[in-house]
């Protein structure tokens, strides 16, 4: 599905949890958390100030963030799979 983001939103695929704990125990599907952390598939223009100018935004396609556990709004594709669509400060870091 091709999106185009509006103004300061960012459309994110969420990256798997782990599957497995540092100790080596394996976590079932029902277990686990939502992933807070996502690859940058688009983002808008920008966010409109109140002078008319418009606000780049900081992230780019293809950077690696971490967003809030309660943030965006998940759009499922076609194929089953999630997309998220949040705004620019839902994210909370650029994973480097």
């Amino acid at each position: 599905m091709k999106l185009q983001p509006l103004a300061d939103r960012v459309v994110l695929e969420p990256l798997d949890a782990e599957q497995k704990t540092a100790g080596g125990i394996y976590i079932p599907d029902t277990a686990k958390e939502k992933p807070q952390q996502g690859k940058v598939l688009a983002v808008g223009k920008g966010k409109t100030l109140d002078n008319g100018q418009v606000a780049g935004l900081e992230v780019k396609v293809g950077d690696t963030v971490l967003y809030g556990k309660y943030s965006g709004t998940e759009i499922k594709d076609k194929d089953g799979s999630s997309i998220f669509i949040i705004r620019e400060d839902e994210i909370l870091a650029i994973v480097k």
